[in-house]
């Protein structure tokens, strides 16, 4: 009887443990779930991406382009993509998937490539070197996904590389900007109706080619874009949640100034990119050389009331893109650094530039900022250690390439070039408005606001040609930051005006509350190299023998509790 008991409970005990192990790894197929340890709670969600991706009711398809025999960086980056996104598909019980594809495979249905399709979003290669093994190998690595709903698609930018070589704090910060990245594309993909953006004329802003890669594929994408004619109109409708001036090249006339005004002072927000001086590089091409002088805007009294000023001059930098020229006068072109191509950085100081790649800039001017009462500034885009200061009237010469430049010169370092401003500002024309321009105000039922009624926002950049695009023969537009000589070259590096330029525009409208996720610090914790040499054979040993010698003890514990049990028996 004894017996027949004991083979029944035995035969039991397996048949237990098989359903124990069948239910577990069926349940951890079904659900994921992580324990953060960190410091910085790297794999917690935020509590505002929760919040936009649970709203998600429609199915939603993200493609992402990292799949393929990568470096072991790349690797990780696209491995930490698959388990945010398998978050998200868990948070939406499945209403978001994902697959990775490779940029080499055909679109379905179709004998077009993956890359092809990409190149002509706009979305390029990245040319990276790979250390393997001792030697360097290149490779075009597409560190792009695409978001699907309904019938729109919205790109996503993964890695934001600073150089062509594969730097690990570069992808620890892609790692760091992938939930609010993703959380950012979903949420503007589900919007149901755009925001009104405004792009200025009246005052000789471009509307040209140079315009096609700002207006078709960074703000009609996301946003309603309208032209606002300050010279016609008499009035900015408050209902735009930002306005963009681009590199005028008239002066702007009171009127004109208060309309921008009372925009400000209404709520509405800013974004200035101006270039004080006339410095172009069509007169340098024809000429050989130019000279700048200051286009007399008239926006200096207003900007500098809002507490900041755009200086007559330029910024020289050793940290710059490059230009081709005829070095020995026979026709052979060499690529050289350009001083007057800054390559800008950030401070890594704010949302707008929380992990930002370099930024192209092209004759730049320096900006000061002044002190206001009640207006915080943040200097979101500077220069490197090495630069300097070109005062006008500043004569540029293409021959100034012939000989290296005087390094001890540029020993200024970090000079600001674009700045936000926030806090609740006074009115240009406090005290000073004229009986014609409140007879204006009145004769379109407006009231003069001699200051802002909420807090406002804008942003100055000493630059007008940030968001303007390059464009080749046939009129063909490049990405906003290319650089037209170095494009399809070795040179070739996409600079991330854009980025900056959409970072702006999110933080200036603010609707998705994703600074929590933007704002994440990735820390890297770096291995020490020579304890890991020394201690190898060590940890290596510890990590195939304790597993043996556990199973081992446990299967020594699990006889000795048996024979025991059935001794007392």
């Amino acid at each position: 009887m004894k017996k027949s008991l004991k083979k029944y409970y035995n035969q039991f005990s397996v048949i237990a443990i098989i359903i124990f192990l069948i239910a577990t790894n069926v349940g951890a197929s079904l659900f994921h779930t992580r324990i953060d340890f960190t410091n910085e709670k790297r794999f917690t969600i935020s509590s505002s991406t929760k919040k936009i991706i649970q709203k998600t009711k429609d199915k939603i398809t993200v493609d992402v382009f990292l799949k393929g025999n990568y470096p072991s960086g790349f690797k990780k980056l696209a491995s930490s993509t698959e388990d945010l996104l398998r978050d998200f598909q868990d948070m939406t019980s499945n209403k978001i998937q994902y697959r990775f594809i490779s940029p080499s495979e055909k679109v379905e249905g179709t004998e077009v490539l993956y890359s092809d399709t990409l190149a002509a979003m706009g979305l390029l290669p990245i040319n990276l070197t790979a250390q393997v093994k001792g030697d360097q190998q290149q490779q075009y690595v597409y560190p792009f996904a695409l978001v699907h709903f309904n019938e729109r698609v919205l790109p996503v930018e993964i890695y934001k590389g600073k150089t062509p070589i594969i730097n690990f704090q570069d992808l620890n910060n892609a790692e760091a900007m992938l939930e609010y990245n993703f959380a950012n594309a979903i949420a503007k993909i589900q919007q149901e109706t755009k925001h009104e953006i405004g792009y200025a004329i009246g005052n000789g802003e471009p509307m040209d080619y140079s315009v096609y890669d700002l207006a078709e594929m960074v703000l009609k994408p996301n946003y309603n874009l309208s032209i606002v004619n300050l010279s016609t109109q008499k009035f900015i409708n408050p209902d735009f949640k930002a306005l963009i001036i681009a590199k005028p090249t008239l002066a702007f006339t009171d009127q004109q100034k208060l309309e921008i005004d009372q925009y400000l002072m209404n709520g509405g927000k800013l974004l200035f990119f101006i270039d004080r001086l006339n410095a172009e590089m069509d007169s340098l091409q024809i000429n050989n050389q130019v000279i700048a002088y200051d286009r007399e805007l008239g926006l200096n009294d207003l900007l500098f009331r809002y507490g900041v000023r755009i200086n007559p001059d330029l910024v020289m930098d050793l940290q710059c893109d490059y230009l081709p020229f005829d070095v020995n006068g026979n026709g052979q072109f060499e690529f050289l650094p350009w001083n007057y191509f800054p390559v800008l950085e950030s401070a890594n100081n704010h949302p707008i530039n929380k992990n930002l790649g370099f930024v192209a800039g092209r004759f730049v001017n320096s900006i000061d900022t002044t002190e206001v009462e009640g207006i915080k500034k943040t200097i979101l885009l500077q220069t490197s250690v090495n630069s300097r200061i070109m005062g006008t009237p500043a004569l540029i010469s293409g021959t100034e390439n012939s000989t290296a430049p005087e390094d001890e010169k540029f020993k200024t370092p970090h000079i600001p070039v674009a700045v936000l401003l926030e806090g609740k500002f006074k009115s240009f024309f406090a005290n000073r408005l004229s009986s014609e321009m409140q007879d204006t105000l009145s004769e379109y039922g407006m009231t003069f606001m001699p200051y802002a009624s909420t807090g406002g926002k804008l942003i100055v950049a000493g630059d007008g040609d940030l968001v303007l695009n390059q464009v080749v023969k046939g009129n063909q537009p490049l990405p906003m930051g290319m650089n037209a000589f170095t494009y399809g070259t070795q040179r070739q590096f996409p600079f991330a005006n854009k980025e900056f330029l959409l970072n702006s525009l999110d933080y200036l409208i603010d609707e998705n509350g994703l600074s929590e996720a933007k704002g994440k610090e990735y820390i890297v914790r770096l291995l020490d190299t020579k304890k890991v040499n020394d201690e190898k054979m060590y940890w290596q040993m510890l990590n195939i023998l304790s597993p043996i010698l556990l199973m081992g003890l446990f299967t020594f514990i699990i006889n000795w509790i048996k024979k025991r049990k059935y001794k007392l028996n």
